[in-house]
């Protein structure tokens, strides 16, 4: 069954958050099954399904909440305060929710879109060679890093492709999960609750119309959030994340300062400590001063669409170099609450451990390469022909 928002923003923003509050517990309490199973638990995939949660970002036309980017970034904030892996796996499901139903054709939208509930999408944005053939094209290969795959109904594979001896191009090309093969190498340190395994395709035909030219990529259906382009769309999801994670780790070590003593001689609480008071409150700053960075951005480039405009390629850039810098400076804030947790915060099992891995393991996604402050950099030096997603 698919769950009916309201339309005033205001209200549906108050919906979504309420969702959020409503699964908070069951998030929780499979939190650390789903770091041994590798990937989200089922129990927490279906609450994010129920809820409508796995629909924020999809067209309203197909059903979707279609929130607004600033909202979509306080839902995945709140999801991944509660669990990482739960809030990354909300982001990349409603990342393929956002390009996926904005821009594929009617055609194939009207049978991906088909169930009682919205489909759940995993991709890998890694490129393999397609070869074209009469009505589309043929995939052969092993795409990396497909977050959610063990509970996805539909899987996005990127694909280089030359038509007629063409310039090679990259298409979005969706298969149903169930011609995948579903590799087991998820064994990592970071984002262990995810699931993101490798998948495998063996000649597998896919129709024109269930493609999607990346070079030339424009909505079909949707109001102004998918006019933000690529990477406007997809910012807030790794922006979110991260502000979430963040959090979490400041609020834990506040808590354990509290009882936690440490010396050899005189034991004095961690919270009566005038080097932790100092970090703590740097830390808080910080992590305000990103947020609000996050959300002054983000909330440039929406007035901008919704004015009727497209972002600039210097809107675009500071879109992805904020995202950047939101994710390493989290980080660094996540590494002084380890630092002061002392040896409770080596646990594996410890909050504190979780987040600075997971955190960790974001870092080394493509999306927020240091490259973009690179680009951020030769924007404010005038440079030319800048491509905002090099």
């Amino acid at each position: 069954m698919r769950v009916q928002f309201p339309s005033d923003p205001a209200e549906k923003r108050r919906a979504l958050l309420q969702a959020v509050e409503d699964i908070k517990e069951v998030l929780a309490a499979h939190a650390d099954e789903s770091e041994t199973l590798r990937t989200l638990h089922p129990a927490s995939v279906e609450a994010l399904t129920d809820t409508g949660l796995m629909g924020l970002k999809c067209p309203a036309v197909l059903g979707g909440a279609e929130a607004d980017p600033l909202t979509q970034m306080e839902v995945i904030e709140a999801v991944s305060y509660i669990h990482p892996s739960a809030g990354w796996c909300l982001s990349i499901c409603n990342g393929g929710q956002s390009v996926i139903g904005s821009s594929l054709p009617q055609s194939a939208v009207e049978r991906v879109f088909a169930g009682q509930r919205l489909p759940r999408f995993a991709a890998s944005l890694t490129p393999r060679p397609a070869v074209a053939v009469d009505g589309g094209y043929r995939l052969s290969g092993r795409w990396p890093w497909a977050s959610g795959v063990r509970h996805a109904d539909w899987l996005g594979a990127t694909v280089i492709v030359s038509e007629n001896g063409g310039t090679p191009h990259p298409r979005l090309a969706l298969v149903p999960a169930d011609q995948a093969e579903i590799h087991d190498n998820w064994h990592v340190s970071g984002l262990k609750g995810t699931g993101s395994s490798d998948f495998s395709l063996t000649d597998v035909f896919v129709p024109e119309d269930f493609t999607i030219d990346m070079r030339r990529w424009e909505p079909l259906r949707g109001g102004p959030f998918y006019r933000l382009g690529i990477p406007g769309m997809l910012v807030n999801e790794l922006a979110g994340f991260a502000l979430g994670v963040a959090r979490r780790a400041l609020d834990t070590v506040i808590d354990l300062a509290k009882t936690k003593q440490r010396g050899y001689g005189r034991k004095t609480t961690l919270a009566d400590r005038a080097v932790f008071q100092r970090a703590i409150g740097e830390s808080d700053l910080r992590w305000r001063a990103i947020r609000a960075l996050a959300f002054e951005t983000i909330g440039k480039a929406w007035d901008t669409v919704r004015s009727g405009q497209s972002p600039s390629t210097q809107l675009q850039v500071d879109l992805r170099s904020m995202a950047t810098l939101v994710v390493d400076v989290a980080r660094d804030i996540v590494s002084v609450a380890c630092r002061y947790g002392g040896g409770t915060a080596i646990q594996l099992d410890c909050v504190l451990q979780r987040c600075l891995r997971d955190l960790e393991a974001e870092s080394a996604h493509l999306f927020v390469s240091d490259v973009t402050y690179e680009l951020h950099g030769q924007c404010i030096l005038g440079a030319e022909g800048i491509d905002p997603m090099a």
